[in-house]
């Protein structure tokens, strides 16, 4: 039995940051079941047909140009006490310090006909290249189901490989967990003037089965709403399936994630709602294992309070964190702020920290404040609109949360929000914000989009708005 200094179980974006900060460092195993470790952002553009799929993989080159090992394996099971993993072809190997990154599972809620063929999540290279080989053996029309970032990308990249698309989410507004209502309202015209049809306010209580498969599976055939709206999959075959493949119709869940904590779950490590629970130096309940990643329940950076954090922005900072302290290094991970961006039909958005909605929710008294500027040059030929939103803590004038919707690319200017919120700068820090201007680069030196907004939160402030 072979052993190593460091075990990693999962071979994602923490895997693969630990093996490039530590494999050269000390013995490291990294163990990954899949074939390939995903670029899975990337995936919606792939089945669009912009990206080979291929591109969406990472080499293996990754892990092991850095001096770790990568081990194709599935872990059957964890033994902590004699520091001993056991592989599901019975090989086994030692270990001193364990990770566990087995990142999360779509999830795809409890209700009848969850299991029909063509209902699926979305996460996988398998789920990916089984959608696209759907699309192309001719498929009429799907369902996706989830209206935030992933949701709104697959949607669109469905719908532009000449798919019929219906999008189903619970939320009053699309980009729920993103920006508030009122940020979400052109990006929402947007959207709808794909022809993709928005079902808001409606949940998915049922799938109900068509024809029968060759394999003794039925399809399925209609998508019932509780508001009492069914989409129907018509097929014009007998057969629901074809040699190509063919399906009449195709579900796809992008509900959200599910913590991958299976093999951990009876061996008296503390677990959470949203994962294994970990303290700010990723360590667990057991003594020598950290987690990292999708797997992990951690706390807003902002209230300090378990949020859902499943993001590969959050996953290599944890990672980074884990290693440092492997080295003796002491660092601490100061939470989740969430900042993420996406792209609806011309519409860059983006958002980071607490939204108007979420601070309601958690209690806090907020203020907002809203600027409007253009992505250049008002005079210039390719300007474009840029609309910035600040939610700030009412009675310390902190700020809490961000949101952009522009013409173009927010990732910068939101990246410089997240910054101000980690560093607990009030809104008058914001509106001394020292900028720079250029025609092809920014609106004119005369204002600027947070700077704007941080006057307006002063101004309703200074008159007891």
């Amino acid at each position: 039995m072979e052993n190593y200094d460091i075990a990693v179980i999962g071979g994602g974006p923490a895997g693969i940051t630990l093996a490039k900060m530590l494999g050269a460092k000390k013995k490291m195993a990294v163990i990954r079941p899949e074939d390939h470790s995903m670029i899975y952002c990337a995936m919606p553009y792939a089945i669009e047909g912009l990206l080979d799929e291929k591109k969406t993989l990472k080499k293996d080159s990754l892990v092991t140009d850095a001096g770790a090992d990568l081990i194709r394996n599935t872990v059957a099971s964890i033994d902590f006490e004699a520091k001993r993993i056991t592989f599901e072809n019975s090989s086994q190997i030692g270990w001193d310090k364990l990770v566990i990154a087995t990142g999360a599972d779509p999830f795809i809620p409890p209700i009848p006909g969850k299991d029909l063929a063509g209902v699926t999540g979305f996460k996988t290279a398998n789920d990916m290249s089984a959608i696209t080989k759907i699309i192309d053996a001719g498929l009429g029309r799907a369902v996706v189901v989830g209206a935030g970032a992933i949701g709104i990308e697959l949607a669109l990249a469905i719908k532009a490989r000449g798919v019929e698309v219906d999008l189903v989410d619970m939320g009053e507004s699309i980009l729920p967990n993103l920006v508030d209502r009122e940020m979400s309202e052109e990006p929402c015209s947007a959207l709808a003037g794909t022809g993709i049809r928005l079902h808001l306010q409606a949940k998915v209580t049922e799938l109900k089965s068509g024809s029968m498969l060759a394999d003794g599976k039925q399809t399925v055939s209609q998508v019932i709403l509780d508001n009492g709206q069914i989409i129907h999959f018509d097929s014009g075959d007998e057969c629901a399936e074809d040699e190509e493949g063919k399906l009449p119709g195709l579900v796809v869940f992008a509900t959200g994630m599910t913590p991958q904590v299976s093999i951990v779950k009876d061996s008296g490590m503390k677990l959470g709602r949203d994962g294994i629970i970990v303290n700010e130096k990723m360590e667990t309940s057991i003594p020598d294992v950290f987690a990292a990643g999708d797997c992990v329940e951690f706390t807003s950076g902002i209230t300090k309070k378990p949020v859902p954090g499943k993001l590969a922005t959050n996953a290599v900072p944890m990672a980074r964190i884990v290693a440092f302290n492997l080295l003796g290094k002491p660092r601490t991970y100061p939470g989740f702020y969430n900042g993420a961006a996406t792209r609806v039909g011309d519409y860059y958005v983006g958002g980071t920290g607490l939204s108007e909605k979420a601070a309601g929710d958690a209690g806090i008294k907020t203020i907002c404040g809203y600027g409007e500027v253009t992505t250049q040059f008002p005079i210039m030929p390719e300007a474009k609109k840029m609309r910035t939103k600040l939610v700030v803590e009412r009675d310390t004038r902190r700020l809490i949360g961000a949101q952009i919707v522009s013409g173009e690319p927010v990732t910068g200017r939101l990246d410089l929000l997240t910054f101000a919120i980690q560093k607990e700068s009030t809104v008058d820090d914001l509106a001394a914000l020292s900028y720079s201007a250029q025609p092809y680069q920014s609106f004119y030196p005369a204002a600027n989009g947070i700077v704007m907004a941080a006057e307006d939160i002063i101004r309703k402030l200074s008159v007891g708005s």
